[in-house]
């Protein structure tokens, strides 16, 4: 299997193309590899480890609500119109490779523009409106994600409740950030050999071999993306993991679950009630000091 594609000038030199859509197929079965693997440790240890103790709905925090919010409707909208951009840019770059032709080029680079403006009106809000340390891995998270790996050979050990966002989700956000970046950097800079209602296309900016090392990271950042959304819809479908899924439409999550699933000591969201602004800091860390109730709410 090759890795990359190469092709040869007029002249006789070899130049790189792009990257080799086999590795597409690498990708996909990576991605069904991952799946296999977790069904078959939660079904050998996992379902069985007593990751999660209920608590009663009166905890320190006093009585909570039968709603609380985890989703704002902005981080629905941020993620599903993402989710939109994302599925149309993969199918008009996947399916000519597949030999299904159709005027894709124009539709790509449209839908790569939106992605953009999405990406970065999504930086601002999770920076400015929210707090960007929902997302920093801590030593607790390692520290729970290595209490999870010894599980697997003693189930006397347990692992301790995350804050609003696990390690496992975390690390999944990270490598989809990479990816996607890796992507629309790449298709910028391919803008520039496009034609466009603003500008004529200028082949001649990079080399022939510079332009294939862009397209090969673009490729790169594409069929990485294929192997990371079918990961995230299986998990998305888990019967165990549906009430997340839910709160992403709805926005908010039960008492129930949040009790069995969550520390309080380390999220605290405010109650899903019309009119009602969220009422507490949702911290990740008490001591990392994070921004107060109407910045912490709303998804990562």
């Amino acid at each position: 299997m090759q890795w990359a594609r190469w092709q040869q000038s007029p002249w006789g030199e070899i130049t790189l193309v792009g990257l080799s859509w086999d590795v597409a197929w690498v990708a996909l079965a990576a991605g069904l590899l991952t799946i296999a693997a977790h069904i078959a440790l939660y079904n050998w240890r996992w379902r069985a480890a007593q990751f999660h103790v209920r608590r009663s709905p009166q905890t320190s925090l006093g009585p909570l609500p039968e709603r609380l919010l985890r989703h704002t409707l902005v981080s629905r909208i941020i993620h599903w119109a993402m989710a939109l951009a994302v599925s149309v840019l993969l199918l008009t770059a996947f399916l000519p490779i597949m030999g299904i032709n159709f005027a894709w080029v124009t539709v790509h680079w449209l839908t790569g523009f939106a992605l953009t403006g999405i990406i970065l009106f999504h930086l601002l809000h999770a920076t400015l409106w929210k707090s960007a340390s929902l997302m920093w891995i801590t030593r607790q998270d390692l520290g729970r994600g290595w209490a999870m790996v010894r599980s697997l050979f003693d189930p006397r050990v347990s692992a301790a409740k995350p804050g609003k966002n696990p390690l496992e989700n975390k690390l999944f956000h990270h490598a989809v950030a990479l990816a996607g970046l890796a992507a629309v950097a790449s298709g910028l800079v391919i803008m520039v050999n496009v034609d466009t209602p603003w500008w004529n296309r200028n082949p001649f900016l990079l080399s022939d071999d510079q332009w294939g090392l862009v397209y090969l990271i673009h490729g790169a950042g594409a069929v990485a993306l294929v192997a990371l959304i079918l990961v995230h819809v299986y998990f998305a479908l888990r019967p165990e993991r549906l009430w997340i899924t839910q709160s992403m439409f709805r926005g908010w999550i039960t008492r129930e679950h949040f009790l069995e699933w969550h520390d309080p000591r380390r999220w605290q969201p405010g109650p899903m009630t019309a009119g009602t602004a969220p009422r507490s800091a949702a911290s990740e860390e008490p001591h990392l000091g994070e921004r107060s109730a109407s910045r912490g709410q709303g998804g990562a």
